[in-house]
């Protein structure tokens, strides 16, 4: 999604104190930090270690925590049947501080995640990417297929991030002319940033009463816990990669979401990747925008569990 910070993305992410579980669900939950030269990256995971393989879920921004993905049960549900792990990308959330002169690119995030891996000592994932988090986990499995059992890319941003379809000018005339006309400082504080992500993320759903709900489960917008400077970095350095070249050569099992309404990352966007990604399915949520697993949550849940469950082709 486009904001000040001046990058065009597919927005997601924020963290919440932690996910309240319905009377009875005894879920395990924990977290902690795999150690790197340049990061101790925090994780938290939902969900026993099983013989199921784990889900792996990369979140979207860049530039924020992968908190904003929690205010649903969605991923509660789906660690019933096996572990789902969360982190947050270097700079972000609880993986802070980043050594002094760490690199913020796309290849530094790609390298974590797979200390990640390394670090909970996972042979194989099954690896979901959301709205950015779809770009780099398409650099991930382009860069280590060994290691992903099976991908979904959710909303995804593509390939190529200037191919991604945003629409936000040509739905929302009014807001984003409001937005351009406000007076911009010289340096985006960090107030300022975090009312543009408020806006467009009010962008981002179908249903008002479903916009509403997710806001009233996330509370200050500061819970998404934005870095400009990080999103700004690697959104810049992300620009500059294409990852279609690599989709004809994907073997794992890939799964295609999008939400028909998404004007943040347009179904035509998922439709592309679904047609170069050999034997892809997609599925579109006819009552979503960019986030079908709040809005159309029971349809999420089965759609995702049922690919995950399915023999490997």
């Amino acid at each position: 999604m486009s904001w000040r910070a001046g990058y065009s993305v597919a927005l997601c992410g924020l963290l919440l104190a932690g996910p309240v579980l319905a009377a009875g669900q005894d879920l395990p939950h924990q977290a902690g930090k795999i150690p790197t030269a340049q990061v101790a990256l925090a994780y938290e995971t939902f969900g026993a270690p099983g013989r199921a393989l784990p889900l792996l879920v990369v979140n979207g921004g860049p530039g924020l925590s992968h908190a904003y993905l929690l205010p649903t049960d969605v991923w509660r549900q789906l660690a019933q049947k096996r572990q789902v792990i969360f982190y947050d990308q270097r700079g972000t959330g609880a993986s802070k501080p980043v050594q002094e002169g760490a690199p913020q690119t796309l290849a530094a995030q790609v390298a974590d995640l797979e200390a990640l891996r390394q670090g909970l000592n996972l042979p194989q994932v099954l690896l979901l990417g959301d709205s950015y988090g779809g770009l780099l986990a398409i650099a991930y499995a382009s860069a280590y297929p060994q290691h992903v059992a099976k991908l979904i890319l959710s909303d995804a941003a593509g390939s190529n991030l200037h191919t991604l379809v945003h629409l936000f000018d040509e739905v929302f005339p009014e807001t984003m002319a409001a937005e351009k006309q406000q007076k911009q400082p010289p340096v985006v504080t960090q107030a300022a940033a975090e009312a543009s992500m408020r806006t467009h993320f009010n962008l981002l759903f179908y249903s008002a009463a479903q916009r509403d709900l997710y806001f009233k489960k996330l509370g200050p917008i500061h819970n998404v816990g934005l870095e400009p400077a990080v999103g700004q970095a690697v959104g810049e350095d992300a620009g500059k990669a294409d990852f279609t070249p690599k989709l004809a050569g994907f073997a794992f099992p890939t799964l295609v979401l999008t939400g028909r309404y998404d004007m943040n990352v347009a179904p035509l966007t998922a439709w592309r990747l679904q047609q170069a990604i050999p034997g892809a399915k997609i599925v579109f949520f006819e009552q979503s925008g960019h986030f079908p697993w709040f809005e159309e949550p029971a349809k999420y849940r089965t759609v995702v569990e049922q690919f995950l469950d399915s023999p490997a082709r």
